[in-house]
């Protein structure tokens, strides 16, 4: 049975061998987790769709388009044990010529066998990246004192130390080889600090996906971004008041993403080009709220969807946003859930951002910026107060969306989130 890349997206044209979690002529059983593959978007997981004998075709870290045959799996062989389990037959007849039964004299061949096995040893090494082994050569690293902090393990290339830092092996004889030049030194000496100093680490799928759309909002979209500032006060407020028994009835604490969340699905019912898309000589607009949430993970940013956000409750959205979360860092989002968003939320102020200019997701035509809550002097009533600030920022595409509509759009937002009153009740 031929094991080939599954077609798992229309946009989807290649992945990159992530983990095989078999080895090389390994026994499979049917629906064994067999590798993992990583592409532009999300982590796929293969099983196997047979029992049999692996034969692995491709190695970890290469890149291959859908359709390819990565390996087999032969089903003639299941059931068959493996090769290792003949090792006892081996010990008797070295006992028997020991022992001078039949007096065969010692071949080659028994001798051979006799030998433990080594092999064995590669077998017992931790699982890891393409490129760890390579790294771990150069700077010679024994990768058995190394704890990797990947999935089930697996050495990443962020757990190896640093070169600088690794002392010399032990036992280490100083090399015989003709001593250098000083010019050849030198340019030695110079090699060698170049390449403690540099590392080369091959760009991921998700990584390529992501440097591309960002390349492409900026060079297709003539992209504009307004500013605001929102009082935070009202909401603190309200979620002070009611965050332990909103915890206590829904089993999920109330944050603030999902006051903006529903701002922004009541403001675009106002403002249908922000929801809106270009679609060659079209406008396409939107009549639903599927707004996408950015969201770090290890493997790079990504937006997941909340589907209908208007008609979901401020519950429904914080377990919608932690679940997203959680499965992002697993590397288990499906496809389904990054794709068909009208519009996005990029809250840069977990990372203490202040200020920024969020990027478009395209197709989309507009996202907002959330940013870190400060406390700040401002004019309140005609007088100097301490309040708690954000600022917000909406980039948008000016192509279909006016600066009327932008700051219209965006004020709608500090009002929704300002006086939450008016947004739950609907006014």
């Amino acid at each position: 049975m031929d094991i080939i890349v599954p077609q798992v997206g229309e946009s989807i044209v290649e992945a990159e061998i992530g983990q095989w979690f078999k080895q090389d002529g390994e026994q499979v059983e049917k629906d064994e987790l067999l590798l993992e593959l990583e592409t532009e978007k999300i982590n796929v997981e293969l099983n196997a769709d047979a029992s049999g004998k692996l034969s692995i075709l491709v190695q970890e870290g290469e890149t291959v388009k859908i359709g390819a045959l990565i390996g087999r799996i032969d089903e003639s062989a299941a059931g068959a044990e493996p090769a290792e389990k003949t090792e006892p037959a081996v010990e008797e007849t070295v006992e028997e010529k020991a022992e001078g039964k039949q007096g065969r004299p010692e071949t080659k061949q028994a001798a051979v066998t006799a030998e433990p096995s080594e092999p064995a040893s590669d077998q017992e090494q931790p699982p890891m990246n393409p490129a760890v082994a390579k790294l771990a050569a150069e700077r010679n690293i024994d990768l058995s004192t190394i704890k990797g902090s990947g999935r089930g393990g697996r050495i990443l290339v962020d757990d190896l130390p640093e070169a600088g830092k690794q002392p010399e092996p032990a036992g280490k004889a100083e090399p015989e080889t003709p001593q250098p030049t000083e010019s050849s030194a030198s340019e030695t000496g110079k090699k060698d600090l170049q390449d403690e100093r540099v590392e080369r680490v091959p760009m991921t799928q998700i990584r390529k996906k992501i440097a591309s759309r960002l390349l492409k909002a900026r060079q297709e979209t003539a992209m504009l971004t307004t500013f605001n500032e929102i009082d935070m006060s009202r909401v603190i407020s309200l979620r002070n008041s009611h965050k332990a028994a909103f915890e206590k009835k829904h089993g999920v604490p109330l944050g603030f993403m999902s006051f903006f969340v529903k701002a922004c699905a009541e403001a675009l019912k106002e403002f249908a080009a922000v929801n809106a898309q270009i679609d060659g000589d079209d406008i396409l607009y939107h009549h639903y709220y599927d707004i996408g949430v950015a969201v770090g993970s290890k493997r790079g940013l990504v937006v997941p969807v909340i589907r209908d956000a208007d008609r979901l409750h401020f519950d429904d959205i914080e377990k919608t946003i932690r679940d997203f979360a959680a499965r992002a860092d697993s590397g288990k989002l499906s496809l389904d859930d990054l794709t068909g968003g009208t519009f996005t939320i990029s809250n840069g102020g977990i990372y203490g951002s202040v200020l920024s200019t969020p990027l478009l997701n395209p197709p989309q035509s507009a996202i907002l910026g959330m940013h870190a809550i400060q406390d700040r002097a401002v004019v309140v009533d005609g007088e100097i107060a301490i309040r708690p600030m954000m600022n917000i920022a909406l980039s948008y595409d000016h192509r279909i969306i006016d600066g009327k509509e932008a700051v219209s759009f965006l004020k709608q937002i500090k009002t929704y989130i300002e006086d939450p009153e008016q947004m739950l009740l609907e006014m």
